[in-house]
């Protein structure tokens, strides 16, 4: 692969038109920003000169078919290709509902975005010369069409994997899909609360990308900014459009002179929209303020467990501890903690294996 192109991510973005806005006591998602910043970041993507743009999933607030045709008529606007993967907010049972859309409906709507197939609901496309884009679908249901609390690869995509993977010679394979497939978080698939971000058989498709070559994978749902790495295998998770802070990544793939191909990443954030002038600061503070019952949880789960007195006592001092790994790159220290809520909120760091800060969820040159 000898190729120089450029393209951004924007993840999560849970578009909402403001007639269809619903609420929750507790949600982290100021959906009511949706679409004012989408159409920001495009003003700010479009001098750019893009090959492509990616988005992994969640585009609507909660499959809600007007949600989707505003979005997919937006996309057909660009001077740009657009790739995008389902999210759980997309499809939220296999068969549609008097107002949202149903699995077999995603890939025909979004046809002119990745499905050549319309089909199946996962595809492949060269999007550049020499470059690949796999789109998978990580949304299962069960046999009464409810969708599943996890991410999951049916064995109908990992067939088609183990065909396709194999004829792609000598190309740079990049991978879409919305669950993440590597641990961005510690214990993240051992901790109840952490597990319904991942793939639940990400294993098996691993040992096919790994088998491979696959080098990158592009993730969301977690709605954290994380870079992760797996022996020669980066998975980058890009937060949500619609959370604290705000971001989305532009990427340069480039050649050094020895030929050796690199991916540039750098991470950006809507700060400032109309009736929003101080979004970080509004942003930040909403999540805060509603982390309680999700930092209780959190302390009363394994492997923590901790007595409830004893984690209503620590969760306020853990406010802020969700908008910091939102923002990526954290850096934690809780001195006054008990030893071991201390070393396991610690262990959220971004620190390398010697304890020192390796900074690279928002911007960072990976070798490939």
């Amino acid at each position: 692969m000898n190729a120089n192109f450029r393209f951004a991510v924007i993840s999560d973005p849970h578009i909402t038109l403001s007639h269809t806005v619903w609420d929750a006591p507790n949600r982290f998602h100021l959906v009511e920003v949706s679409i004012p910043a989408f159409e920001h970041i495009l003003e700010q993507l479009l001098p750019l000169n893009l090959n492509f743009l990616l988005l992994p999933g969640d585009l609507t607030q909660h499959g809600e078919s007007e949600n989707h045709h505003w979005l997919i008529n937006r996309l057909g606007e660009l001077p740009f290709p657009v790739y995008v993967v389902p999210g759980n907010h997309d499809i939220i049972a296999s068969d549609p509902g008097p107002q949202t859309i149903g699995l077999k409906d995603f890939p025909h709507l979004y046809e002119s975005f990745g499905y050549s197939d319309p089909t199946q609901p996962y595809y492949r496309r060269e999007i550049f010369p020499g470059v690949q884009l796999i789109g998978l679908n990580s949304i299962a249901f069960d046999a009464n069409g409810h969708q599943l609390g996890m991410g999951y690869i049916d064995a109908a995509q990992l067939s088609w994997l183990e065909e396709t993977l194999p004829t792609i010679q000598d190309q740079l394979v990049m991978v879409m899909v919305h669950h993440n497939v590597l641990e961005h978080l510690p214990g993240q698939t051992r901790n109840p609360l952490g597990r319904r971000y991942m793939t639940k058989n990400a294993a098996k498709l691993l040992k096919l990308l790994h088998k491979a070559g696959v080098q990158l994978i592009f993730t969301g749902h977690l709605h954290i900014q994380a870079i992760a790495q797996q022996q020669s295998l980066y998975e980058i998770t890009t937060g949500s459009l619609v959370s604290y802070p705000h971001p989305y990544r532009v990427i340069d793939c480039f050649t050094d002179p020895h030929g050796q191909p690199s991916l540039k990443v750098a991470s950006h954030q809507v700060t400032a929209l109309p009736g929003w002038p101080t979004l970080q600061k509004t942003s930040h503070q909403w999540m805060s303020d509603r982390s309680f019952p999700f930092m209780m949880k959190l302390l009363t789960s394994p492997p923590l467990n901790l007595p409830t007195q004893q984690a209503e006592r620590l969760a306020p001092d853990l406010k802020d501890f969700w908008p910091t790994i939102a923002a990526g790159d954290p850096l934690f220290d809780f001195p006054h903690f008990p030893p071991a809520p201390r070393q396991y909120f610690e262990r959220f760091s971004a620190l390398d294996s010697e304890g020192q800060p390796q900074l690279i969820d928002n911007h960072a040159t990976l070798r490939l």
